[in-house]
C-alpha cells in the first residue's frame, strides 16, 4: 500500500506543539472520512532523521485532489511519499516530497501578524475552520461564506479570507472592533491590493445598535474589474442580536472560539461568568437560523466551562445534528483544556 509522511510545522508554540502529533491524526482522520477520496489508514507517529512525521498509508496513490486537499491541513509544513522495499530499515526510508498547493490565497502574515493576550493560536483556528468545512455539505474547496459571532480581533475572519471565503464577524468588544478596523485597513493599504473600506453605524428605529466595518477587495485590479473580489465585514454589537445585523440562511459556516471564562469571560445576559453555557444556550438557536440549510457550526469551547453533552444537547436544541469528532481536546493551560464540537444544519 502507497505510504505517505506529514511534517508538522515547527512554528508551533511549545504547548500546542505537545499535542500536535495527535491534533494532527484526528484532524487527518476528518479529512479522510469527509474530503478525500483515498481511503486512509495506520496514521501514526514516526520518527526519521530524528525528526517526528505523521505516517499513514492509502489503498491507492492519492491523486492530484487529494494531495491538493491535504496541502490544508493546519499542521502541514510538508507532504512526502515514503519508499523503500519491505524488510529495509524502516527507520531511514526514502521521501520523497509532493508538491503542496494549498488554498491560500493572501500573505501569510495576514494571520501572523497580529500579537496580543488572548489570542488564539492561528494553527488552532485553521484546524476548526477546517473541520467545520469539512462537515458541510460544500467542503474546502468552494467559495464559502463564513461567520464568527465572537470574532475578538479576527483571527477566524482573516484564516477564511486567506482561503477566499467571505468573512462576517461580531463582536461587543468596542476595543477589538477598532484594533480590527485600523489592522485590516492598514494591511490592505501596505499590501497595496484593490479595495474600498468604510465604517458605519448600524441604527434599529433610530437608536444607535452598533458600528459595521464593511470592506471589499480583491488580489488585483484586474480581478476587481472581472468581479473576482472578496467581501469582509465586522460589526461591534451582541451576538445575541446577530439577527438584526444579517439575514437568515446568510452563511455556510459558523466557527467560534467560545469564551473561556479566564481571559475575556463570557457574556450570557448576567455579567461575567466562567462558563460559556448560558451565552451559548441564549445565543446558538440565534446563530443557527443565520446558517444556511447543509452548513455547519464548530464551536471551540474550556471544557471546564462545561461537559461536551451539555454542549451537544443546546446544538441538537437548535434543530442541528451533532457530528462524531473525536480526540481533538488537549490542554492549553492549568485553566483550560479545549475540545471542538461541530454540529450540521440538515439540507
Amino acid at each position: 500500500m502507497p505510504r505517505y509522511a506529514l511534517l508538522i510545522l515547527p512554528a508551533f508554540n511549545r504547548v500546542y506543539a505537545d499535542s500536535s502529533v495527535r491534533l494532527t491524526r484526528s484532524e487527518l482522520a476528518v479529512f479522510g472520512a469527509r474530503g478525500l477520496r483515498a481511503e486512509i489508514s495506520g496514521s501514526e507517529e514516526r520518527v526519521f532523521g530524528g525528526v517526528p512525521y505523521v505516517t499513514f498509508e492509502t489503498a491507492a496513490p492519492l491523486a492530484e485532489r487529494d494531495v491538493a486537499l491535504l496541502s490544508n491541513l493546519s499542521s502541514v509544513y510538508a507532504l512526502f511519499g515514503v519508499e523503500g522495499v519491505e524488510g529495509e530499515d524502516e527507520q531511514q526510508p526514502l521521501l520523497r516530497p509532493l508538491p503542496v498547493r494549498p488554498l491560500d490565497r493572501l500573505s501569510s502574515d495576514l494571520i501572523t501578524i497580529q500579537k496580543y493576550a488572548g489570542k488564539t493560536n492561528e494553527h488552532f483556528t485553521k484546524l476548526l475552520l477546517n473541520v467545520t468545512a469539512l462537515a458541510s455539505g460544500k467542503g474546502l474547496g468552494e467559495r464559502l461564506s463564513v461567520f464568527d459571532p465572537l470574532c475578538g480581533r479576527g483571527t477566524t475572519l482573516n484564516q477564511a479570507l486567506m482561503y477566499g471565503y467571505d468573512a462576517y464577524g461580531l463582536d461587543v468588544d468596542a476595543k477589538d472592533f477598532e484594533a480590527y478596523t485600523g489592522f485590516i485597513k492598514t494591511w490592505l493599504r501596505n499590501k497595496r491590493l484593490k479595495h474600498t473600506a468604510e465604517t458605519v453605524p448600524v441604527r434599529r428605529e433610530r437608536a444607535l445598535v452598533g458600528r459595521r466595518l464593511n470592506v471589499t477587495f480583491g488580489p488585483s485590479k484586474e480581478a476587481v474589474k472581472h468581479g473576482d473580489v472578496q467581501h469582509l465585514a465586522m460589526v461591534n454589537g451582541d451576538t445575541l442580536r446577530s439577527r438584526e445585523f444579517f439575514k437568515p440562511r446568510s452563511f455556510d459556516l459558523v466557527v467560534t472560539d467560545a469564551p473561556y471564562g479566564v481571559q475575556h469571560g463570557s457574556k450570557g445576559g448576567s455579567g461575567l461568568s466562567r462558563s460559556p453555557l448560558e451565552l451559548l444556550r441564549r445565543a446558538v438557536p440565534i446563530w443557527a437560523e443565520l446558517l444556511r440549510p447543509g452548513g455547519a457550526m464548530g464551536i471551540a469551547w474550556n471544557t471546564y466551562g462545561g461537559k461536551r453533552e451539555e454542549l451537544a444537547a443546546i446544538l441538537t436544541g437548535a434543530g442541528l445534528e451533532v457530528m462524531d469528532y473525536p480526540d481533538f481536546e488537549h490542554w492549553v493551560d492549568q485553566a483550560i483544556v479545549r475540545d471542538i464540537i461541530v454540529a450540521t444544519k440538515p439540507a
